[in-house]
């Protein structure tokens, strides 16, 4: 985002006067398109409010934009043409379309997030810098072999790639496949919304559970489909719910993140996995096996797959690399029955041609690297440090205010919060205090619960950051 140049020997209410005129002359602002109030726009810049009415005043000199009580501060209709023209509604057009904007408290986080870099970050769902291979993929960059041809690669994946992971789910995960039945993505979000586009219909109703990630991505809603939430006990969801959602409201699809479910933290136990997997062949039922914590497991074994065991082919497996190795690198992959993954290779080929070959090699060579194995050793002690860290810092700030389950893998802890309290209120609070977490309501949980999640912030944060949140919670208790 655009600052003013402190050092700069023009004046910063210049600055700011002449960076909105040119956002204005590129179209960013439209004739008659409202401005920030002064108060917000001063937040933005990290500047005081007197700055931006000195700003505004400079403008409204020029006739470049006017203001009215009331109504506050907008882009003048006539000062850019001699003769009238009319401009798109555009604040139409971005409200339109069939999909649908991020949740209301996904797009404030990620607001706050650009404007206060030195935020102590609790809800980004990914792994911090310190935990990620850097030093091993940049070497690994540097050794990739000259690329031959730089055209469009095969929608469904680069085939090299694609044998690889057949090595790689078979060793870390016992899942047995073929080239032809993996799609490689640009992440298990892609491969949702492959699968929730290309497969079902508006109209139709599947199952998540509750709550769910699947609950805070728009996507669902956008493809029309009716969303059904499963329960979940500390094993997992029941199989027998399925069978009476079934039955009730013809669900055609399942999701499910099995293993160090997001955000609980949940695994859905060994017995249950065969239940679910007998109810799915009994009633048809194709499941979508959402898997990116299972190797961060700490001093467990993780349960197999579901895919692992499916024996009729019930299971759609999805995975990628950013929640083990770096979120960056947009790989991901799909596990499905042949004519799946040919029928959605042929969807994303509509969408982008395929993914960038560059990504699909670097993956194919840390896949395959010395490396790989010591990273995600490393990784497993590093998550584990790090949760406890934060497990003995609720314990010794929050024991009275906060409760939570231990999770044994994945990045996230869940937890609910004993008072009542407003999560809008907690939330605001707790940015203004230079803290951000995710609320329980983004999962489609009640309020009272958030997500922390400890992979992101820096081993250092942990505890100020969560005295800051301390701090958040008592002042909205009072």
């Amino acid at each position: 985002m655009w600052k003013p140049d402190r050092t700069s020997e023009i004046p910063i209410y210049k600055q700011i006067a002449d960076e909105i005129e040119r956002r204005i002359s590129y179209g960013e602002y439209p004739p008659g398109s409202q401005l920030p109030s002064e108060r917000k726009f001063a937040e933005q810049l990290g500047v005081n409010r007197s700055t931006i009415i000195l700003a505004y005043s400079e403008l409204r000199s020029l006739g470049i934009i006017e203001s009215h009580t009331g109504s506050g501060t907008r882009v003048s209709k006539d000062k850019w043409e001699a003769t009238p023209r009319h401009t798109p509604n555009w604040k139409r057009y971005a409200e339109g379309g069939s999909f649908l904007p991020n949740l209301p408290f996904l797009r404030r986080i990620r607001e706050a997030l650009q404007q206060q870099p030195s935020l102590i970050d609790f809800a980004s769902g990914e792994l911090g810098p310190d935990l990620a291979p850097v030093a091993e993929i940049n070497a690994l960059i540097r050794k990739l072999p000259d690329l031959s041809y730089l055209g469009y690669n095969d929608p469904q994946g680069y085939f090299p790639l694609r044998q690889a992971l057949l090595s790689y789910l078979e060793h870390y995960r016992h899942i047995h496949s073929t080239e032809s039945s993996v799609l490689i993505t640009s992440g298990s979000q892609q491969s949702l919304y492959l699968i929730t586009q290309c497969l079902l219909s508006p109209g139709d109703a599947v199952a998540i559970e509750d709550p769910s990630y699947c609950y805070s991505l728009p996507m669902f809603q956008s493809a029309g489909l009716r969303l059904f939430r499963l329960p979940s006990d500390e094993r997992g969801v029941r199989p027998e719910d399925i069978r009476a959602l079934y039955k009730k409201h013809r669900i055609k699809m399942l999701f499910l993140n099995p293993t160090y479910q997001n955000p609980t933290g949940a695994v859905l136990d060994q017995e249950r996995r065969v239940q679910l997997l007998d109810v799915a062949s009994e009633l048809g039922l194709p499941i979508v096996e959402d898997d990116p914590f299972s190797l961060t497991a700490y001093d467990v074994r993780p349960p197999l797959p579901l895919k692992a065991m499916d024996t009729v082919g019930s299971v759609l497996y999805i995975g990628s690399l950013s929640k083990i190795a770096a979120s960056g690198l947009r790989v991901g992959w799909m596990v499905a029955p042949r004519a799946i993954a040919e029928r959605l290779a042929d969807a994303r080929a509509q969408m982008d041609f395929g993914l960038s070959i560059v990504p699909q090699q670097v993956a194919l060579q840390f896949l395959g690297s010395d490396d790989f194995a010591p990273h995600l050793e490393r990784l497993r002690m590093k998550l584990l440090y790090k949760r406890d860290l934060l497990v003995e810092t609720l314990q010794r700030e929050l024991a009275d205010e906060v409760t939570f389950t231990v999770p044994e893998g994945g990045l996230h802890l869940w937890c609910k919060i004993r008072p009542k309290v407003s999560d809008a209120r907690l939330f605001e609070e707790a940015i203004r205090r230079g803290v951000a977490f995710s609320p329980g309501s983004v999962y489609g949980s009640d309020s009272g619960y958030m997500r922390l999640t400890y992979a992101r912030p820096r081993t250092e944060e942990i505890v100020p950051g969560i005295k800051l949140f301390a701090e958040a919670l008592r002042s909205v208790m009072e």
